[in-house]
This record gives structure tokens, C-alpha cells and sequence, in this order.
């Protein structure tokens, strides 16, 4: 598992004090290729899912099928369990966050979901209250990218703090945290960039300016909830090899999420 070379948090706040009210917690999900099972936090795994509860469906349109008939089964993206994980993230009323997304790509799809990518579902739930598991998921009826097929993969979870992209800070800062990443790094910004599948923290913005996502239902600012990232250890690959990100709604979870794609 790589684990990254960034200075310490601690280091990183004496050399610029100042960062310190826009740290983060973040957890970075570091994948390996196992065998978990429904009770486990995993990337591509067997999801604890109610046997009473219809599995997710997309019918979206799609190159394959312009009138998205029939419909095909989601996939498992990733499964997180409060214990393993805890955090800021989490809603009172929740402790297992599961993703899902359709394993083909849209090219337009609703507008809370990111252009050319799969469409994703997020389901918040109490695993005590999963009391029948459903046992055999359906599998997906058709499929067009390889890269959205997750490989079954255990994660070990590193929590890190972590800090905003340059261009998000005031703009008396953004030149101290350029010398700053000059400094401690070796031609990459390992402060404000925290790479690979995470739970929370900011978004990395290497490949796109920084955008601000305003919630649907109530307009405040959305913060961070999961990175997807492409890798060979889980098999993903979205966009030109970059990363899927969801935003939520801090005020409210049951808010519409908003995906982002880069």
C-alpha cells in the first residue's frame, strides 16, 4: 500500500499557521484486493443490503441504449462502516454509508450527476436494521466500460488532515502556500493534494479550477463526502484517469448530492 510522503500536519501548520481554521479530516482508503464480505468496509464488495429493499435500477438513456430499456442493476462502488471510519461525515441517524453507481457511461445525464460518467446512488442506513441481508444482488445486464466494474478490494482506512487547493484560500495566502509546496515536496504539492479513494477532506482539483457547489434544496455550500479514484488495485478508471468526487449538503444528508468528475 502506498502511503504518502506529505510533511506532517504539524509541520505543515508551523511553517504556515495561518492554514489551521481550513483544516479537514479526511480518511484515505487504501485498497487491496480481498475477499470481504457483506459486514465489511470495502471498495467493490458484497453491500449489507436489506433483502425487503429493491436493489438500485438506472434506465437512463446511454450509448448502448438511447431509451435505457431495459434497465440494468447498479454495482457496488463502496461500503463504509462507522467503526472503521468515524469522522465528522457521519449523520446522527447512520452509521454505514454505501455507494453504488450504473456501469455505463452517460453522456448527459440529470444534472446532479457528473457529465460522461456513471450515474451514482448513495444510501445512508443503521446496519443493525439490516436483519435479512439479501444474499444474491442482481447482476447488471449490460455494461460498457470496464473501468466501472470495481474489483473486490478490503481497505485499510489513514486519516490525515487536509487542506485546501491554493485558489480556495484568501488571497494573501495562495503565494505563502506555493513557497510552501516548493519547499516540502518533490515537484508535486503533497499539502493540499491527498490522493487515491477518500472519505471526507477537500478536493484535490488537479486537473480543473476549483467549483463551488450550492445544495438544490436549501442553497448551502456542499462540502466533500467521497473521492472515487481511478487505480489497478480496485480496477476503476473514470474520466481521463482521475477521480469522481460526491459533495453533500452539511446541513442536510437527505439533500441531493452533487458528483463532480475530473
Amino acid at each position: 500500500m502506498t502511503r504518502s510522503s506529505r510533511p506532517s500536519t504539524e509541520a505543515i501548520l508551523a511553517a504556515l499557521p495561518e492554514l489551521a481554521p481550513y483544516a479537514r479530516d479526511a480518511v484515505v482508503l487504501h485498497p487491496g484486493r480481498g475477499e470481504p464480505d457483506a459486514g465489511s468496509s470495502s471498495i467493490g464488495g458484497p453491500l449489507l443490503w436489506p433483502s425487503d429493499e429493491a436493489w438500485p435500477e438506472c434506465s437512463l438513456p446511454d450509448v448502448d441504449s438511447p431509451d435505457g430499456v431495459p434497465a440494468t442493476a447498479m454495482v457496488p462502488v463502496a461500503q463504509v462502516h462507522r467503526r472503521d471510519v468515524p469522522g465528522p461525515w457521519w449523520p446522527a441517524d447512520a452509521d454505514l454509508l454505501q455507494i453504488l453507481w450504473c456501469p455505463n457511461e452517460h453522456w448527459d445525464p440529470p444534472a446532479q450527476q457528473a457529465d460522461v460518467s456513471p450515474v451514482l446512488e448513495i444510501r445512508w442506513r443503521r446496519a443493525a436494521d439490516v436483519v435479512s441481508p439479501l444474499t444474491t444482488p442482481p447482476s447488471p445486464s449490460r455494461y460498457d466500460e470496464d473501468g466501472y466494474l470495481p474489483q473486490a478490494c478490503s481497505v485499510t482506512a489513514e486519516h490525515a488532515t487536509d487542506f485546501p487547493y491554493r485558489d480556495e484560500l484568501p488571497p494573501e495566502l495562495r503565494p505563502r502556500l506555493a513557497d510552501l509546496v516548493r519547499e516540502t515536496g518533490d515537484g508535486g504539492d503533497g499539502i493540499t493534494r491527498v490522493p487515491g479513494w477518500k472519505l471526507g477532506g477537500w478536493p484535490t482539483w488537479h486537473l480543473a479550477y476549483p467549483s463551488v457547489f450550492r445544495c438544490g434544496a436549501c442553497g448551502t455550500e456542499m462540502t466533500l463526502l467521497f473521492t472515487v479514484a481511478s487505480d489497478t488495485e480496485t480496477g476503476v478508471v473514470v474520466g481521463r484517469y482521475g477521480e469522481l468526487r460526491i459533495f453533500t449538503c452539511p446541513a442536510d444528508h437527505r439533500h441531493p448530492f452533487q458528483a463532480d468528475l475530473h
